[in-house]
């Protein structure tokens, strides 16, 4: 298999090297012929290489440089100059040293290196790039889109062509068009299958129409009948906000709290809670680490405590904390508790029938847009003028819509959910992550917690790695290794709930065991 990856290492070092001899002494005669058969480009240290390897070895490379001045100064002045006015609208780079072997010349490897090439730039914040193209070349430069733009330079057999590349020319060009597939292991936003993004091309319509009525009607039974809550209430906005309200709600209650901590989102919570001015005690884990039902009984037995908040499906860990153990203490020690079930409400069915307050999301596991959340309860809500309006559930009691939707997105949801009613889409989110646990049980990887849920993973070790999950967006895959507190531990995620899982997961197991492979060689 053709992947691509960022040379790190000084085994590769020396591979690019050797290739930077063959094509720009030994074929291209622009340097002097040397007896060690190497070339170390002058401005190695500022290089950044990406390489395409044929399984585990090299088969050809790029540089991207953005250190002035670029070598194409040297030859034509400062080229800011010379070059069209959309060409500098933002950061310029220079590439460079673009090298395929001979007996990979098959095309592939040329537009898997622009393809790559052009998926950093983009994420660096380049908007146009410039490279001495070879005459012998001007067909594949051509295909990229490059233009030129100064007359050829060099010697009568080694001549290059100044050109640019903008992101408008590279988005019209060939090798744009022949760009390899993206496959997304992101927790959100979801793509969508046909049958829910078709929903949002229609006619809004009006919140206060009968037609909306009926589907939000619609949507809360099914809802309902889901996580068997006797309420649930509709908010226009993200989880945070679905949050939000419901810990605005513990403000009403005269009694101190406890909240449980072992991820990212726990933490969150605890922060929301302080902001509302709320008395409680914490609990706090180490990330991934379950809580401890003895040591829960003791804590709750030193004080007595009105309610309990937690993350449910934790997703900065992929870790699912134990329902029935704390449904079992706070029904023990009378507690009223809450749950942030964002990242858990439709990757796996379990009930909310004994809890005070918990919260869900129409753009995670239910796998639509983003924009809708909700709130569930066991007991009636009602106006409070105390809260701010947008986070009172009084005000979307009683089958009250107090406040503008959108309609194709209630549309939408209303679609997703259909995919619960007969437990098909529970069943297809497990047959995924069975998948991805059939790769552990084989070590091809390690997952940071056994407690996780089939809606993400955490690798673990020397499976986490963020050089990893940038070689890998350069090989079209897009891990989830980006949130703050996921770069901290340098941990990254793979999510199952994307529309086309299956098919990514196969191409990327397949590329993650060759990577780990040559990792372990070089």
């Amino acid at each position: 298999m053709y992947w691509c990856k960022i040379a790190r290492t000084e085994k590769e070092f020396a591979e690019i090297a050797k290739l930077n001899y063959e094509t720009f002494v030994e074929e291209i005669p622009q340097h002097e012929p040397d007896d060690n058969g190497i070339r170390v480009d002058p401005f190695h240290n500022e290089n950044k290489y990406i390489i395409v390897l044929k399984d585990q070895e090299l088969a050809g490379m790029i540089v991207i440089r953005d250190q002035r001045p670029f070598s194409l100064d040297k030859k034509v002045g400062p080229v800011e100059r010379l070059l069209p006015e959309d060409a500098l609208q933002g950061k310029l780079c220079e590439i460079r040293l673009l090298a395929v072997r001979k007996d990979h010349r098959n095309g592939r490897v040329f537009f898997m290196l622009v393809g790559a090439l052009s998926d950093y730039a983009y994420k660096q914040g380049y908007s146009a790039a410039v490279i001495s193209g070879t005459v012998r070349e001007m067909k594949l430069y051509k295909q990229m889109g490059f233009e030129a733009f100064a007359e050829a330079v060099g010697s009568e057999n080694a001549q290059f062509v100044p050109m640019v590349l903008t992101r408008k020319q590279f988005e019209q060009s060939i090798a744009a068009r022949l760009k390899q597939k993206r496959y997304s292991f992101y927790p959100g936003p979801v793509l969508l299958r046909e049958e829910i993004s078709a929903v949002l091309t229609e006619e809004p319509v009006s919140h206060r129409s009968y037609d909306f009525e009926l589907t939000m009607e619609k949507v809360k039974n099914i809802l309902l009948t889901m996580s068997g809550a006797a309420y649930v209430h509709l908010l226009s906005g993200s989880g945070t906000l679905a949050n939000e309200a419901m810990i605005a709600q513990l403000k009403e209650l005269s009694g101190k709290g406890l909240i449980l901590i072992n991820g990212a989102f726990g933490e969150r919570l605890m922060n929301q809670a302080a902001r509302w001015g709320l008395s409680f005690d914490y609990v706090a884990n180490e990330w991934g680490q379950p809580f401890d039902e003895t040591q829960l009984r003791m804590q709750m037995d030193e004080s007595h405590y009105e309610w309990l908040l937690m993350a449910h499906g934790e997703t900065s860990t992929g870790m699912l904390n134990d329902l029935e153990i704390i449904k079992h203490l706070c029904k023990l020690n009378n507690i009223k508790l809450c749950l942030d079930c964002v990242s858990s409400f439709g990757a796996l069915p379990f009930s909310l029938e004994d809890i005070y307050l918990a919260t869900g999301v129409s753009g995670k596991a239910i796998g639509t847009v983003s924009g809708l959340s909700f709130v569930f309860s066991n007991h009636a809500i009602f106006e409070n003028p105390s809260l701010p309006s947008y986070l009172d559930l009084g005000l979307y009691s009683n089958g009250n819509i107090p406040f503008t939707y959108s309609s194709q997105a209630l549309r939408s949801l209303e679609r997703a959910l259909e995919y619960y009613k007969c437990g098909d889409r529970y069943n297809l989110l497990m047959d995924r992550y069975e998948l991805i646990l059939a790769a552990e049980k084989n070590k091809d990887m390690e997952f940071l917690t056994p407690n996780g849920y089939p809606m993400i993973v955490t690798l673990k070790g020397e499976d986490s790695c963020s050089d990893m999950a940038e070689d890998a967006a350069l090989s079209g895959f897009d891990l989830h290794y980006k949130s703050a507190y996921l770069a901290k531990r340098a941990w990254v995620q793979l999510s199952i709930i994307q529309p086309n899982f299956e098919e990514a997961w196969r191409k990327f197991h397949k590329w993650y065991v060759n990577y780990k492979e040559y990792q372990n060689n070089n």
